[in-house]
């Protein structure tokens, strides 16, 4: 929102843009008087304004309770543009639509790509330089073990790590239990444990369940379905579905899990599994442009296979940290080739730490890249 408001007033004159952040102290308790009460003061102080576009920033704006009334009527009855942010747990995407009734263009925010890490770290992406090459594969094993949540990069790591349990503590108290009214806390913390803990292993609500069951813990599988969705309406997880055009087939199967950082999973678990590290930042990056994402299954699994707007496979992706053994290696390239055939595609990725290469079989292609210069390449590119 600031770098809006930057932007902005490099345009347009600065009384034409309107910052208001709900959480302000001063404002407590705020109300739909306190909305009504500012936007009445704004017009008296720059009453020419009445007939220029005027740009308002509304930050927070979940503390007022009704907010969407007074948002739709400003909407409506001035000549304006309107910005609005809030909690995830009080302002999902699908309560703002509903709220704005079509008004509305939602953003989805997430911490730092590896792109943007870079440009946050003054790295330049030169691909062709080995001095910039050599910064970006330090920086990527620092971006794939730690945190991309902008205000804790620079920060002293035992700092880092109980910030970053102070934001799980927020996401638990703040983002599920007072929205949802959960009374065993323990049991949802014991859940985000597990999840991230099993982060890209297949996970049935079965398993969950009869792991809680085995440690004595009293909990009930429509619970845990709760619990989940709870945990993804909030970000803090998402959920990765079998590839099947039959609902009921994709149900009957168990779902991955990701978390939206990997620093957070880093500070709730003692796990350092590189590999699936590795795999959860393809994960994030694919979830930064779609949520058409899945996995695949032929015989043997295939981490991610996406859908374009045409229902047709745009790519098909492995993920392994190092194929060393011919094994690992056979075991990727047959995954990828035998779920080639099935969707009828030529293309695919087989993602590492550091290898690269390219091998044509029966006239389908598989490219063996770092995960790093996936990420920065153009073949398949985001930020």
């Amino acid at each position: 929102m600031y770098w809006l408001v930057q932007k902005l007033r490099s345009e347009i004159p600065a009384d034409r843009i309107v910052y208001f952040n709900f959480e302000d102290d001063r404002l407590f308790p705020a109300s739909l008087q306190t909305m009504d009460t500012f936007l009445q003061a704004y017009y008296e102080l720059y009453p020419d304004n009445k007939s220029n576009k005027v740009y308002f920033f509304f930050d927070e704006v979940q503390e007022i309770e009704k907010w969407e009334l007074f948002i739709r009527r400003l909407y409506d009855n001035e000549d304006c543009c309107i910005f609005i942010t809030g909690s995830s747990s009080k302002l999902l995407i699908k309560e703002v639509s509903t709220a704005l009734r079509g008004r509305s263009i939602s953003y989805e925010l997430f911490p730092l790509s590896f792109r943007e890490y870079l440009a946050f770290k003054e790295i330049d992406i030169n691909l062709h330089s080995s001095k910039s090459l050599t910064k970006i594969v330090n920086s990527f094993s620092s971006y794939m073990t730690s945190t991309a949540f902008p205000e804790l990069i620079d920060i002293e790591e035992n700092l880092k790590r109980k910030s970053l349990n102070e934001y799980l503590d927020l996401i638990i108290y703040k983002d599920i239990v007072e929205k949802y009214g959960v009374s065993n806390i323990y049991l949802m913390k014991y859940l985000i444990r597990f999840l991230f803990s099993n982060s890209g292993n297949l996970i049935s609500i079965n398993k969950v369940y009869n792991e809680m069951k085995s440690l004595g813990l009293n909990i009930s599988r429509n619970s845990i379905y709760e619990y989940i969705s709870y945990l993804e309406d909030s970000y803090t997880i998402f959920s990765l579905r079998l590839f099947t055009r039959n609902l009921r087939e994709q149900q009957r199967n168990p779902n991955k899990y990701f978390a939206l950082d990997t620093g957070l999973r880093m500070a709730m678990t003692i796990s350092e599994d590189k590999g699936k590290l590795l795999e959860s930042v393809v994960y994030l990056h694919l979830r930064r442009n779609t949520d058409q994402i899945y996995y695949y299954l032929s015989g043997q699994e295939v981490d991610f296979i996406l859908e374009n707007d045409r229902r047709r496979i745009d790519v098909l992706i492995n993920v392994c940290y190092d194929l060393k053994s011919p094994g690992t290696k056979k075991r990727e390239m047959n995954s990828l080739l035998n779920a080639m055939k099935d969707t009828d595609n030529k293309l695919s990725f087989l993602l590492t730490s550091d290898e690269e290469g390219e091998e044509v079989i029966e006239g389908r292609t598989i490219k063996i890249k770092p995960v790093w210069k996936w990420i920065l390449s153009e073949e398949y590119h985001s930020q």
